[in-house]
């Protein structure tokens, strides 16, 4: 009489207890492959950014092609605006340079002002034709209106990053409060904004690293 099918389970993974769950590593981040790519990458990015590209620029470059985390597309909007100039500017350069160097750098330019510096000539010619009229008027502020909407639908987005912010949620949840009070009820110019909640959220972040670290040594 042959025996019926064995009940006892596949043997575990080399080094792995039995019962415990086998570890899923993260996916690796995906990087242009070339210059070209990069260019591409960029200008399709700028072309659809009508009324602000910063929510285009999450939507790309983190989900789509997933160039960077969200914490890191954090950090580097963190930095581009305390640098001057335009934000989606210096980020498109910082990228651009990590991947390519300076090469990089000012492919990543070109892709973001070739295509959409063209396209605002051909309107500024155009402008004392129909720009003028009620009509595209209208559609131009509600243009606005989609994109501060846009705005703050990439905040929400973004929100899960602060959880692996060294200062934690509810820390950085304040100072994006405090920033929102400077900015819509007491008009503060965003020089002064930097310089104090910006200044007190890296105080901040320094003594959580400290107290991390110096608990990881004890």
């Amino acid at each position: 009489m042959s025996a019926g099918p064995s009940s006892t389970p596949p043997p575990s993974p080399e080094g792995a207890e039995p019962g415990a769950a086998a570890f899923t590593p993260e996916p690796a981040l995906a990087q242009p492959e070339s210059l070209s790519q990069l260019f591409w990458a960029f200008t399709w990015l700028a072309l659809q950014g009508f009324g602000g590209v910063l929510a285009v620029a999450q939507r790309e470059l983190v989900e789509r092609l997933n160039w960077m985390t969200r914490e890191e597309f954090v950090e580097t909007l963190a930095v581009a605006q305390v640098l001057p100039g335009p934000n989606i500017v210096n980020i498109s350069l910082m990228i651009g340079d990590r991947f390519f160097g300076l090469r990089g750098a000012m492919v990543a330019l070109a892709g973001m002002m070739l295509f959409p510096a063209v396209i605002v000539l051909i309107l500024a010619a155009l402008s004392t034709t129909w720009l003028a009229s009620p009509r595209m008027t209208g559609a131009l502020r509600g243009m606005g209106a989609v994109s501060a909407g846009l705005i703050l639908a990439t905040g929400f987005k973004l929100l899960p990053s602060l959880r692996k912010n060294p200062i934690g949620l509810m820390p950085g949840l304040a100072l994006a409060a405090l920033v929102f009070g400077a900015t819509v009820w007491l008009k503060l110019p965003l020089f002064w904004i930097v310089l104090s909640v910006g200044g007190l959220g890296m105080s901040l972040a320094l003594i959580a690293l400290k107290r991390s670290r110096a608990g990881v040594r004890t």
